[in-house]
């Protein structure tokens, strides 16, 4: 009785029990983000090693120009040390103004050839800071007094300029205080002139 047999399924096809993995590509959102986290990695290190840089030129500048500075041309000066100290005093007002002045006319837009000039003149204003703080950075002297050895009391080491001028701190600090408060006096009375103008 072959007519009762029970009738024997199909198998399924290969294909369809297997499943395909798919690799996801990464969205163009995600790309631009790792292109845009990568640049700044970059950019980061490049600033670093920037500062780095500067950081031991200025240092070693101190230690070599800034001694010879206040060794020969500090007691060379009309007035000595504090003469000096005054002079130097006044540059951070007037270099910052200078550098103020002549980098907010900078527009790379619509003039970048004049832009790149304003830049240049800036450069002597960003100098004169930089003088500053190498004059300033060459008076500091060691944190412990049991470093200040013949070489600190050597001439225009730190200790040398302080047992040769004492109150040279006092000086070059008042002269930076009256030099911006003169500064400020100016542009105030610059402001009021042409908001006169203005009005009338």
């Amino acid at each position: 009785m072959g007519g009762s047999a029970r009738p024997k399924r199909r198998r399924a096809a290969g294909a369809a029990l297997g499943y395909e993995h798919v690799r996801l590509r990464p969205s163009a959102w995600a790309q631009a983000r790792e292109k845009a986290s990568r640049r700044e990695s970059r950019g980061g290190c490049l600033i670093l090693l920037a500062a780095m840089a500067a950081f031991t030129g200025f240092a070693f500048t101190v230690m070599t120009w800034g001694t010879q500075l206040w060794g020969s041309a500090a007691p060379a000066w009309p007035g000595n040390g504090y003469g000096f100290a005054a002079v130097i005093g006044a540059a951070p007002p007037l270099g910052l103004a200078a550098v103020i002045v002549t980098l907010d006319r900078v527009k790379w837009r619509t003039s970048p050839l004049r832009s790149l000039g304003w830049v240049l003149a800036s450069l002597p204003g960003a100098a004169a800071c930089f003088l500053w703080a190498v004059v300033v950075f060459a008076t500091f002297r060691p944190k412990y007094r049991r470093d200040w050895d013949s070489g600190c009391y050597a001439r225009g080491n730190p200790c040398w300029v302080h047992v040769e001028y004492p109150w040279v701190w006092a000086v070059g600090l008042l002269s930076t205080v009256l030099v911006a408060a003169a500064l400020i006096a100016v542009l105030i009375r610059i402001a009021n002139a042409r908001e006169k103008a203005a009005v009338g």
